[in-house]
């Protein structure tokens, strides 16, 4: 098996790692929601050496997650473990700092919204959300290529783009703290645990 790629990952680690290393500065165990191929994973991990990287997934897709973890292994990189908010408990081990990218337009609305309320009861206070992807503003998409790829979405059975201010109304608890702006029409909400 070759190790699955995804040539976003790629051409976004490095602007959300700048974002990561500000706002995960005083963090010391993180959970990835949903990571995919596993290249943020083994990247964000070498990076972020101070804190406990650890990565979730369905478990379809862990066997590619540990390829990426065999071939850049760091000390505090930890094995996949089964995470689809909706059918998988919600971890037992305390993390406060989550990541998450792409994965709100992928759920189903009832899926994005159980997992901005599982976030804000599950941080700590001071604990930080940081969560990339395209998103909306009151209803309106940032771009034509948004919108577009949002009709593209949902005629595959996807979710959909998330409104920024949905977000905040299922994520009672957290604060909206700051939305950078990111190549191809993307952004970083950071979230804090109030």
């Amino acid at each position: 098996m070759d190790k699955p790629f995804s040539q976003a990952c790629e051409n976004n680690k490095e602007p959300i790692l700048k974002v990561l290393i500000q706002h995960f500065a005083q963090c010391k165990r993180v959970l990835e929601i949903g990571s995919g191929t596993g290249q943020h994973g083994v990247y964000f991990a070498k990076n972020l050496s101070h804190l406990a990287w650890h990565t979730s997934d369905a478990s379809s897709n862990h066997a590619g997650i540990q390829l990426w973890i065999n071939a850049n292994p760091s000390a505090n990189l930890h094995p996949p473990f089964s995470l689809v908010i909706g059918q998988d408990s919600w971890p037992v081990t305390p993390y406060d700092g989550i990541f998450s990218a792409n994965t709100a337009h992928i759920m189903q609305k009832h899926e994005a919204k159980l997992m901005m309320e599982l976030i804000a009861e599950a941080l700590p206070k001071g604990g930080v959300f940081c969560q990339y992807g395209p998103f909306n503003q009151d209803g309106h998409y940032s771009s034509q290529s948004n919108a577009d790829f949002d009709l593209h979405l949902k005629s595959q059975g996807y979710g959909g783009i998330r409104d920024i201010e949905d977000l905040q109304y299922w994520g009672r608890g957290l604060e909206l703290c700051d939305q950078i702006s990111m190549p191809a029409n993307n952004l970083t909400l950071v979230w804090k645990k109030r």
